[in-house]
């Protein structure tokens, strides 16, 4: 009985040992499993940093321009606030050339003769319409910005 006791027992090892070593082969291609999902979420990561750090350079790239832009635009609209306003008195110097030159040509007059009527306003050359627009635009569009705060 003690043979049969023995080799009872012996054969339960046996048993034990092979379900251990079963459980090793399954747990090892788990962990090769693993290490390989290391290695894919390592190299994931790894393209996320290089995306990761070409967007700062390019965002920086972006910010550099904005500045440049912006005292590009800055300067541009001083000068349009500046012709603008050069514009304003030179139309205003014409307005009082063509008073006096009206004054003048009253006074030339023969004493006693009859005022002519006023001829109708002539119409002003497209040059002049389109130079008196040009600068109610800049000018219009020079307050805009200065209102919203883009001037530099």
């Amino acid at each position: 009985m003690s043979h049969s006791l023995g080799v009872a027992i012996e054969s339960l090892v046996a048993v034990l040992l092979m379900l251990t070593i079963g459980y090793c082969m399954l747990l090892n291609k788990r962990l090769k499993r693993l290490k390989a999902d290391e290695q894919t979420l390592k190299a994931t990561i790894g393209e996320l940093i290089t995306a990761t750090e070409i967007a700062e350079r390019a965002i920086g790239g972006l910010k550099h321009t904005v500045r440049d832009v912006n005292e590009n635009l800055g300067t541009q609209l001083a000068s349009a606030a500046e012709m603008s306003e050069q514009l304003k008195k030179q139309l205003s110097e014409c307005d009082n050339v063509v008073r006096r030159l009206s004054k003048i040509a009253v006074a030339a007059r023969p004493p006693g003769a009859a005022p002519e009527p006023a001829p109708p306003p002539a119409p002003m050359p497209a040059s002049v319409s389109s130079a008196k627009a040009v600068a109610a635009a800049a000018q219009a569009f020079s307050e805009r910005r200065k209102a919203n705060g883009l001037a530099a």
